[in-house]
């Protein structure tokens, strides 16, 4: 997408694709950028679970032709995600430190229905990471116009974009597979119980979410 037409693009997502319920605090982006080794090391290993989670469904519901097709590229775009911001960390003489616990997706984890049939797992699968891409996508559009880093401005709109595409073929999928009413109503609980864990955690700038 030509950086001309961001303006539309932006608009056209405020207004269709993210529903997050609590934006970011304000304040997120400027503590992040203090703290930019441990955002962009957090960030990798987001990109990583990223491809694993995709990975995961696929083995785990390969039976599902239209499924496996769609998630098959978006692993390898989510591996080229870390692979990028490996480089941006070894840039700027970075090093890629250990994983720590994220506490966000534990949170989200638990909000996970158990029981039900095999579509009403997938679903509940689909819509987390679903949830999870539009938060990334949120805040990598904050880093993409507060950073005063030139270079991390394009790359994180670049990745912006990337996540936004990744967050729609998410519902899309869902739907697919399940009763698209029963898809909206679970997905506005989703929306309800990530303001609440965005609300209750605060502001956390040495992380992504």
């Amino acid at each position: 997408m030509n950086l001309n037409t961001s303006s539309s693009w932006e608009e056209n997502t405020r207004q269709k694709m993210l529903h997050l319920k609590l934006p970011t605090d304000p304040r997120w982006v400027g503590i992040a950028e203090m703290n930019l080794e441990e955002i962009l090391v957090d960030h990798a290993y987001c990109e990583q679970k990223a491809a694993s989670s995709c990975i995961s469904l696929i083995v785990r519901f390969n039976e599902l032709e239209e499924l496996v097709d769609t998630l098959t590229p978006i692993v390898a775009e989510e591996w080229g995600h870390f692979e990028r911001v490996m480089e941006q960390l070894k840039k700027r003489g970075m090093k890629f430190g250990l994983q720590r616990k994220d506490e966000y997706v534990v949170q989200l984890q638990g909000f996970l229905r158990k029981g039900g049939s095999r579509m009403d797992q997938l679903t509940e699968h689909l819509l987390m990471n679903a949830l999870i891409e539009a938060r990334s996508c949120e805040r990598f559009k904050l880093l993409s116009k507060h950073v005063s880093d030139a270079e991390l401005q394009k790359f994180y709109y670049e990745l912006m974009i990337s996540e936004a595409g990744h967050y729609v073929t998410f519902i899309e999928l869902a739907k697919i597979y399940q009763d698209p009413v029963k898809v909206n109503l679970r997905w506005k609980e989703w929306l309800d119980f990530e303001a609440q864990v965005m609300q209750e955690m605060g502001v956390r700038g040495d992380r992504m979410h």
